[in-house]
């Protein structure tokens, strides 16, 4: 699809799909400030002090608000004294209403709303172009991507501040629009290229390039007076070239420190992430993750330089681990491995004290290894988040994913859970690593009768963390020296497993289960909580490690994104602050029956 065919643009949208993808929004931003405990409802009811909020809700999973859309009113005093009451249906109007119970400042209100309000673009014009199910199974990895709505948690999913209307028509997933890339050339000495053992510049470049557009590029070089060799080459994405290089970067490229290449002839479409691209018009060159100066989901969208320069030696790392590894080697789990990288430092602001960090983090890039070449015959790939889309008609996809496979909903998700927990916490408490095992970073593989096998994780140098107590089996870390991945104590360390995985996936899905008659959500923890047993009475060794972790204790610490998000505000800040602590959630594992997973 292209640009000018982009039938799903927000202006197409009925008034219908406005109505109800705003409902659907504020029902969201509602049931997420109540269950971070932001806003304390009382008998399904907010005051605001100007404005009070009514409501029908159920609780869910980790003390979850599930808000019925349809059931929300706005009351506010009239002009004479009267309570008047109507459906309310506008998240951009209860933020205000809510600002002074939040203890936000207006410069906060109006960012939020034009993140909420990008978001409900986004929501709309998804939702003009939705599909069914049957048009889905089968589409490749690359292309489900652009039809999944986006983070179940986070309310302001596509904020995307940076982008306009035009560009959001373009750029995004959903806009499933194919893009080329514009390569660059960097002089040595302000560019860097690093790669793991067996990869050199030149042979990353053989990879993904085809010899006559090497050959194009290189005449470029010449003909412009400079020697080939002396740059490093990599690609740009074309928002970025922009709105970034040729402003911020302009007196490189005047001076020829920069020089624009062209366009490679591949196209790629983008992931959920937005900036990490899929090659799609050759499934074994490497995926690509490309700086964007925008504001997404609470941070800004660049390449750090330690992400860049430590991803191949994070990677050849894992790779050996992995290698040797036969717990890992016979559930087949995969790592896209983040095998080379160009670092572009700016000469002046990154060596000056206290700048925001999103101006240093706008050239570069990492290369990753495709998912293609990892798949046997018959085998078949999805992003995880899929388990939580529901398509046009009400309908969700794991239905129809169950019904491909020919078995009942409790085989299909115990395949499902077994491919998932299994290696995750053979990683953590054998090696005291954990991922960040999210709807984005892992991708299901489903054998040929449709069943889930194994999993591929992705994202490593951003999301990888070490455990503080030192463990033998992982050897000597990458990072002993200049430290770039993380170290966390066992309780904290668990968290990315709970948040990414228990809080933003399963209980989502447990919701999704439960609606469509499929399974209760009670059955999905037990089948979960059994998993777990079955690991500890497996390994009795790391019973120390397990008892540290805590997955099965009554409650577990809270990270509240929307929070965070709003704690935040729009300040330019010169790091990535963590996301603070606020009090504990409830473990829905805690206090129902194991049940093992069959197989």
């Amino acid at each position: 699809m292209t640009s000018a065919s982009a039938s799903w643009a927000a202006s197409s949208a009925s008034s219908g799909d406005w109505e109800r993808a705003s409902a659907a929004l504020l029902a969201k931003l509602i049931g997420q400030l109540c269950a971070e405990e932001l806003l304390t409802p009382m008998d399904d009811r907010l005051d605001l002090g100007g404005a009070s909020y009514s409501f029908t809700s159920r609780r869910g999973a980790f003390g979850s608000w599930r808000i019925d859309p349809a059931s929300i009113r706005r009351t506010v005093t009239g002009i004479l004294g009267n309570d008047e009451s109507e459906p309310a249906i506008d998240p951009a109007q209860f933020i205000v209403d809510a600002a002074s119970a939040l203890r936000i400042s207006g410069q906060t209100v109006a960012g939020y709303i034009a993140e909420l309000s990008s978001t409900l673009a986004a929501d709309v014009a998804m939702a003009s172009t939705a599909v069914r199910n049957d048009e889905l199974i089968g589409r490749h990895h690359s292309e489900l991507e652009g039809h999944l709505t986006g983070h179940p948690l986070l309310v302001a999913n596509k904020g995307r501040l940076g982008f306009s209307a035009k560009d959001s028509r373009r750029y995004p997933p959903e806009a499933r629009t194919r893009l080329r890339l514009t390569w660059l050339a960097v002089r040595r000495g302000l560019a860097e290229f690093r790669g793991t053992p067996d990869l050199s510049e030149h042979s990353v470049l053989a990879a993904e390039l085809d010899p006559g557009t090497v050959e194009v590029f290189r005449q470029v070089l010449s003909d412009a007076g400079y020697d080939p060799d002396t740059y490093v080459w990599l690609p740009c994405h074309p928002w970025q070239l922009d709105h970034v290089v040729r402003t911020q970067w302009a007196r490189e490229l005047a001076t020829g420190q920069i020089v624009v290449l062209g366009k490679s002839s591949d196209e790629y479409l983008p992931t959920q992430s937005i900036r990490t691209m899929v090659n799609v018009s050759a499934f074994g060159r490497y995926q690509v993750k490309l700086p964007l100066k925008i504001l997404n989901t609470s941070v800004y969208r660049g390449i750090p330089e330690h992400c860049s320069l430590a991803a191949p030696m994070v990677t050849q790392w894992l790779k050996g681990l992995w290698q040797r590894d036969e717990v890992l080697s016979k559930l087949g789990t995969e790592l896209l491995g983040e095998v080379a990288s160009v670092t572009v430092r700016h000469p002046q602001l990154s060596n000056a004290p206290g700048v925001p960090y999103q101006w240093v983090e706008t050239l570069g890039c990492i290369w990753r290894e495709p998912l293609d070449p990892r798949l046997q015959p018959g085998e078949t790939a999805w992003p995880l988040a899929a388990v939580l889309h529901v398509d046009s008609a009400g309908k969700p996809l794991l239905a129809d994913l169950i019904a491909r496979a020919g078995c009942d909903a409790d085989a299909w998700i115990g395949a499902l859970l077994a491919a998932l927990l299994r290696p995750l916490l053979h990683v953590m408490h054998h090696y005291g690593i954990t991922v960040n095992p999210h709807g984005e970073n892992l991708m299901v593989v489903c054998g040929p009768e449709g069943l889930p096998a194994r999993i591929v994780i992705k994202d490593l140098v951003d999301d990888v963390n070490l455990s503080t107590e030192p463990v033998a089996a992982r050897g000597m870390e990458p990072d002993g020296h200049d430290r770039v991945l993380p170290r966390k104590p066992w309780h904290v360390l668990r968290q990315y497993l709970v948040d990414a995985l228990f809080l933003g996936v399963l209980g989502p899905m447990g919701d999704v289960l439960e609606d469509a008659g499929l399974m209760p959500s009670a059955r999905l923890w037990g089948l979960t909580r059994g998993e777990i047993e079955r690991y500890a009475a497996a390994n009795p060794a790391y019973a120390d490690r397990l008892a540290a972790t805590g997955l099965l204790d009554k409650t577990y610490a809270r990270y509240p994104l929307n929070g965070y998000r709003l704690s935040l505000g729009y300040a330019d800040l010169d790091t990535r602050p963590p996301v603070p602590v606020t009090g504990r959630m409830p473990n829905p594992m805690y206090d129902v029956p194991a049940e093992p997973l069959r197989g």
